[in-house]
């Protein structure tokens, strides 16, 4: 597509550049321009110098959500900015390197099921490495395994007589798997809601198999063990489960916002320029304040993809509909500690994630990050990354260190976990948004003339739902466009 810039004069920021990046991308330094690719359709005001400061679209935020509403936005030539707070691409699906070591911001696993991520992502580009399909629950002093028996079916039989629930709950996994199979997806997130806890008993599911599996599998999904989480996210998360895999990229989980930032002219991202106010100008069009003094202007609308609470500051005032249909709830919070090792010193070589069972401790979840992508460590080195539920404000981070290792000795032996270093720990305060019910997971973009909202609370809380809605708050100013165009 041919294109041609228009050159904005307000203060320079640092742009997002697609072909040198900070192992994948690079910040460009203070350039003396910010420049933005606008098709050959653009309007003339926006290329003239009279209107330095308007383009057709403002996105704020680059995380998933923003990314596709601009991904979407580019494949109808409509010119944009998009605006990012920070020093990167991905909001909350960040990775950063230590000592060498690939670490996640938080535990994140890409589930090559996801629906609209097929459409948008190059999977094989990514380099996907994959979990075994299932985990390994801590119970009664020992490791048992649970078993997808469509791929892993000699472990299946196996953990029929295991203690991590009974036959028939095994039985009732597999009705619940041709159950969600057979409903589509806009079928599941309107179909009548419960919380997950109600639905699993509704079901049959035993106590055994709900305290021991579901709470710290699905408890680590959600970030919500008391599985307070809505059945609609549940029933779509199982879903996904079924017809993919559980997987990470081999260079670590921001590798899946910077593809779609690949997809995006050059320029056209803007780091490090986090926005003020967004206000309705005389002429009801929108006006984006930064916080450097900064002023832009769109002609065509703004759309806003950050985090809830950071969306309900920036449309204070200036969204009645957005303010009276938004329910803050307490987001889900978690701690996520990450340790070194020699590889020698891992006690285990399977790519599997080892959950907490026995009602005891604060240990939600862990994985040996190596033993499922080698490249997450250096040579002969191991990556362990451990997950709590929640923010423990009041402990330190050294308190929480020494309880993870002492609880993780009684895993795999004082000897062994003693051996590990400690590496970083990452608080995650907005891991997910809440979805506990009721829920409308089918959220209207549109929350004023030009204005459009979007991101994962809007939609399911997932890595898909923040795709969706992205593309959706596009599509509904495109609609809106088109409306005007053809009055």
């Amino acid at each position: 597509m041919a294109t041609q810039s228009f050159i904005s004069s307000f203060t320079p920021h640092h742009t997002f550049h697609h072909h040198h990046r900070r192992r994948r991308h690079q910040l460009l330094k203070s350039p003396t321009k910010l420049r933005a690719q606008v098709s050959l359709t653009t309007p003339p005001s926006l290329t003239s110098q009279t209107n330095p400061n308007k383009t057709g679209v403002i996105v704020v935020g680059a995380g998933l959500a923003g990314l596709a509403a601009s991904i979407r936005l580019h494949s109808a030539n409509i010119p944009f900015l998009l605006l990012e707070a920070s020093d990167a691409v991905g909001g909350r699906v960040r990775t950063d390197i230590v000592d060498g070591f690939t670490l996640d911001r938080g535990f994140q696993i890409f589930v090559t099921g996801y629906p609209e991520a097929k459409k948008l992502l190059d999977y094989e580009a990514l380099d996907l490495k994959k979990f075994y399909a299932g985990a390994k629950v801590y119970y009664g002093g020992r490791f048992h395994t649970v078993a997808d028996p469509l791929r892993h079916l000699a472990d299946a039989i196996q953990s029929l007589t295991n203690p991590i629930g009974t036959v028939v709950d095994k039985s009732l996994i597999a009705l619940t798997r041709v159950r969600v199979l057979t409903q589509s997806d806009d079928q599941i997130f309107s179909a009548e809601e419960t919380t997950t806890l109600d639905l699993l008993k509704r079901i049959g599911f035993s106590d055994s198999i709900v305290d021991r599996f579901f709470r710290p599998f699905f408890g680590g999904i959600f970030f919500d063990t008391d599985l307070e989480t809505s059945s609609r996210l549940f029933d779509f998360i199982f879903k996904c489960l079924a017809l993919g895999d559980n997987t990470i990229p081999a260079n670590g989980i921001s590798a899946i916002p910077e593809q779609l930032a690949a997809k995006l002219p050059a320029n056209s991202i803007v780091l490090n320029s986090p926005v003020a106010s967004i206000e309705k100008s005389e002429s009801s069009t929108y006006v984006v304040k930064l916080k450097n003094g900064d002023v832009l202007r769109s002609e065509y609308g703004v759309i806003v993809a950050v985090e809830e609470p950071e969306a309900v500051k920036l449309l204070a005032g200036e969204s009645n509909d957005f303010s009276n249909e938004t329910k803050q709830l307490i987001p889900r919070s978690t701690v996520c500690l990450y340790f070194s090792a020699e590889r020698s010193k891992v006690p285990v070589s399977d790519p599997a994630l080892f959950i907490n069972g026995s009602g005891h401790g604060i240990v939600n979840n862990m994985f040996f990050a190596t033993n499922v992508a080698p490249s997450y460590g250096p040579p002969g080195k191991a990556l362990l990354s451990v997950s709590l539920i929640g923010l423990y404000e009041d402990e330190s981070d050294e308190d929480l260190r020494s309880k993870v290792i002492e609880e993780i000795s009684s895993w795999f032996g004082p000897e062994m976990a003693g051996s590990w270093t400690y590496l970083k720990t990452y608080r995650i305060k907005f891991a997910q948004p809440n979805k506990r019910p009721p829920t409308d997971l089918e959220k209207n973009p549109k929350v004023g003339v030009g204005l459009y909202v979007c991101g994962d609370y809007r939609t399911n809380a997932t890595f898909d739902g923040a795709l969706v809605s992205g593309r959706e708050a596009a599509e509904a100013l495109l609609k809106d466009r088109s409306s005007v165009r053809a009055t």
